[in-house]
């Protein structure tokens, strides 16, 4: 058993009948009881928006981290303290147990908050919560120690690199260490930059996508110079990869260049309606490798970047971001025209999407149809993104009930049908 972890069960074991575990007992009750109270104030505060955005997003789940830190800070605080006055073994074992929970829920914070939420995710946390608390267990337990020579034990060579298993685990959980907190970090300053209103939308991405790229790489060669792995050993991998790249995978790196064409170049935006092919909608999301197209109707449409670079694309958004909504209809040729064009004009102007400009409503004579007069209002609105069919909806009812109250018609086919007696034919009765 390992020497320092004798003496603390050697303390706990003297005080157990005296006063100084009772003391100890109390202690830790008390820094509990506050940590708890701590923790409840302030996730009121942050509930309440007295909490700045950065200091909320840095805090992230407070309820679970906060709580375990702040105990573990002041029980060690505490230990210090009353070292020199008493034995501190039930103080020293309860930060130990507090030290595990801070890393286990700081773990699953990082995890919530670079990954969305989903089965394997949970399942990784509780894997990763069973991890620790075996290592902790193995390790007050005095076999922590035992464990990890068994593991050093098993060795076995890869080339004229002799490793062994407690090699293998450690450069493994340095690696994924070390990306995680490159992934936080990331999606720190992505979340920075994306709420950034300075910077125009596609920059944005771009940033963005170029940070996290950055972030992996440096992540992935600390954590290989870390373990002790020649990074020269890149340039085989890179040889491979870009032949890779030149025969199997080039439609994948077409796709990626594509992205960041159309991002740099601003031929498309976030919002923007466009028609591609047959799809027709809104530019919802613009990845690296694909886009995602957001249809009226609310399904989604994957398009690769490489699509809409070979392919023709219809912008129907204006570089001021404003698109233009017609709105057909027809009257009959008994109504009054000029009364129907000034009412829909009036309309149009008084919709809370159009934009307030003496331009920004017309209406025109289409053609004279077979039934009446086939006019078109049309709109400008600032929201293309928000759709067309709710805004329609409104102003056709809108137009129903002021061609109703001005007597305006609005006609249905209608037919003339004669009916001619073949000579010499008798007629029927």
């Amino acid at each position: 058993m390992d020497h320092d972890i004798n003496i603390l069960w050697k303390e706990i074991a003297q005080d157990f009948n005296t006063t100084a575990a009772l003391w100890q007992l109390l202690v830790i009750g008390a820094i509990l009881a506050i940590s708890g109270l701590l923790n409840l104030h302030l996730r009121r505060q942050i509930l309440a928006g007295k909490v700045n955005t950065v200091y909320k997003m840095l805090l992230g789940g407070v309820e679970r981290l906060f709580f375990p830190f702040s105990a573990f800070l002041m029980l060690v605080i505490a230990r210090y303290s009353l070292e020199n006055w008493m034995h501190v073994g039930l103080l020293r074992l309860g930060a130990r147990m507090l030290l595990a929970m801070v890393i286990i829920r700081s773990i699953a914070y990082v995890l919530r908050y670079v990954f969305s939420p989903s089965a394997w995710l949970h399942s990784f946390e509780r894997v990763i919560a069973w991890t620790v608390w075996v290592v902790v267990a193995l390790h007050i337990s005095g076999f922590l120690n035992p464990v990890l020579q068994v593991l050093e034990d098993v060795q076995f060579t890869v080339g004229k690199q002799k490793l062994n298993l407690l090699l293998l685990l450690q450069g493994g959980l340095t690696i994924v260490v070390t990306m995680l907190i490159a992934l936080w970090l990331s999606r720190m300053i992505e979340l920075r930059l994306m709420a950034s209103s300075n910077i125009n939308s596609n920059w944005r991405v771009i940033m963005v996508k170029m940070v996290r790229m950055v972030a992996i790489v440096i992540a992935l060669l600390m954590s290989m110079a870390v373990v002790g792995i020649d990074v020269t050993m890149l340039s085989v991998f890179g040889g491979a990869l870009g032949v890779g790249l030149g025969f199997g995978l080039q439609k994948i790196a077409s796709n990626y260049v594509s992205g960041f064409i159309i991002l740099m170049d601003k031929s498309l935006h976030m919002g923007d309606i466009v028609t591609i092919s047959s799809h027709y909608g809104i530019v919802k999301e613009l990845r690296s490798r694909y886009m995602v197209l957001r249809k009226l109707d609310g399904t989604e449409v994957i398009i690769p970047n490489e699509t809409m670079i070979t392919d023709v694309v219809i912008n129907h958004t204006s570089a001021a971001h404003k698109a233009k909504i017609p709105i057909p209809i027809q009257i009959s040729y008994d109504s009054d025209l000029d009364v129907a064009m000034r009412l829909l004009k009036e309309i149009g102007a008084a919709h809370q999407r159009t934009i307030k400009d003496g331009s920004a409503v017309d209406v025109i004579i289409k053609s004279f149809g077979e039934s009446g007069i086939d006019l078109q209002l049309s709109v400008w609105v600032a929201d293309p993104e928000e759709g067309s069919s709710k805004l329609q909806s409104e102003i056709y009812y809108a137009i129903w009930q002021r061609f109703k109250a001005n007597n305006i018609e609005i006609p249905y086919p209608t037919r003339d049908v004669r009916i001619v007696a073949a000579s010499g034919a008798t007629p029927a009765v």
